[in-house]
Parts: C-alpha cells; structure tokens; sequence
C-alpha cells in the first residue's frame, strides 16, 4: 500500500490547476525525450503559455489543437533545454504512455479545478 502524504485545504488552494485550450502544439527534437511544445490559452485573466509535454506516445500535435487541459498554472518557469517552461501540463502515467487530464465537458479557459 502506497503512503499518501496529507496536505491540508489550504495547501490545495495554492495550486492553481486551470483549465486552457491548445491553440499550437510542435515536436521538440531538442528535447532528452520525445516531446512537444505546446502553446495554450487560458483565458483572459491568465492568457496563453507555453510548455513542454512527454505525450508523444498517445497524441499527435494535430490531434491537440483545440483540446481541453487541465495545467499548473503557479509554477516557477522551468528552463528545458533551449525552452522555457511556463506552465506543467498535467496527466497520468498509463501502460502506452501519457494520458492528458482533461475536464469532462468543455468549460471556459481558465476555469479553476477545486
């Protein structure tokens, strides 16, 4: 049995987990491992940012325009190689590969998960 480390409500608020849409995704080749850039807007208040993402397996970029994400939108920027992280694009480890969180229906950019 895995042990879940407890946080508290107000350890939760302080992520922002959003809701944006990808308008741009592209392969990273500079990248360790196989990934893509990805360019999404999360609404007015927050606007677009770019990330990096190790989806390949499942998702092809043209797959991804116009998809629904859920993303952390608090980070600190990561320097990945040659691109700057703005945002972690979150999903879930599966057998082939990873699985995108996304919101069930559509909702606005920049909806707050919590």
């Amino acid at each position: 049995m895995v042990k879940v480390n407890k946080i508290t409500w107000n350890d939760f608020k302080a992520v922002e987990l959003r809701v944006g849409t990808i308008t741009h995704a592209e392969d990273f080749p500079e990248a360790h491992k196989p990934a893509y850039k990805l360019t999404v807007d999360f609404g007015p208040e927050i606007g677009k940012k770019r990330t990096s993402a190790q989806i390949t397996e499942l998702y092809t970029p043209e797959k991804l325009i116009g998809r629904q994400i859920v993303g952390v939108v608090n980070f600190p920027l990561k320097q990945i190689g040659p691109f700057m992280s703005e945002f972690l694009c979150t999903g879930f480890y599966g057998e082939d590969g990873v699985v995108l969180a996304i919101p069930e229906r559509d909702v606005a950019n920049g909806s707050r998960l919590g």
